[in-house]
């Protein structure tokens, strides 16, 4: 129990560079208190405790506004950072060594009974807003975008963004591949409708440098320009101007 304890303090610190000291991590960090609250809730659900075990877990969801469902399975080491917003159904099943930002659900898309939520694998890292439902499983390694939406597997070691998520980056190894940011995704990201749109966004930029020095061209022949365009030359002088 104690090493379970000591375990869930030092991955704060392995992965919150904001966390100073221990007490600071024991007494302010409802990540850290809804892991508490789940295990003994979990441990009564097991025991076939339903009741008891949903109001443990209805407790620690007004205390640290996560919401863990007593039957959920959740490996050691697990980190939830601000957590706020936190869903977690009651078949899903969550390997060592993953990490959840807030605003993260873990939901079913059906009502029927069996299971019905995500299964991750290790070291899965879900970034803030995402959402991932049904039964499909997160492979080891991979990582989810913010507020992504994932309806399919996503294969070991891949990044999935975007709704639906699609997979970006599927490198070999599943432990250290692939760039990732938690709260948005960055630019060098193999997706290419990002990649589309920040080429629009820089031909524009490039296109009103060039009319920039058209215009000054223009004004240092004599030319006049307006609000409409380029008055006060013919079109000879104009194309000589611009060739």
């Amino acid at each position: 129990m104690f090493s379970r304890l000591k375990e869930d303090i030092a991955v704060v610190f392995d992965r919150d560079p904001a966390a100073r000291n221990t007490w600071e991590v024991m007494t302010c960090y409802p990540g850290f208190h809804a892991m508490l609250i789940h295990r003994f809730g979990h441990l009564l659900w097991d025991a076939g405790l339903k009741w008891l075990g949903r109001m443990v877990s209805h407790i620690g969801r007004w205390l640290t506004g996560i919401e863990i469902h007593p039957g959920a399975t959740i490996g050691r080491r697990f980190f939830i950072d601000h957590g706020m917003g936190v869903v977690i159904g009651e078949t899903a099943v969550i390997g060592d060594d993953c990490t959840l930002y807030h605003g993260v659900t873990l939901g079913g898309t059906t009502w029927n009974k069996g299971k019905r939520h995500p299964t991750l694998g290790a070291n899965v890292v879900v970034g803030a807003g995402a959402k991932i439902l049904g039964p499909i499983t997160v492979g080891e390694g991979a990582k989810i975008g913010s507020n992504a939406v994932v309806v399919k597997d996503v294969p070991s070691g891949a990044t999935a963004i975007g709704i639906p998520a699609r997979i970006v980056e599927a490198p070999v190894g599943a432990q250290n591949g692939g760039r990732f940011a938690a709260y948005a995704v960055g630019r060098d990201l193999n997706d290419p409708i990002a990649k589309a749109i920040h080429e629009l966004i820089d031909h524009s930029v490039e296109t009103d440098k060039r009319l920039e020095r058209l215009i000054a061209e223009l004004r240092r022949l004599g030319g006049h320009v307006d609000e409409e365009g380029p008055t006060g030359f013919d079109g000879n002088q104009l194309n000589k101007i611009v060739d």
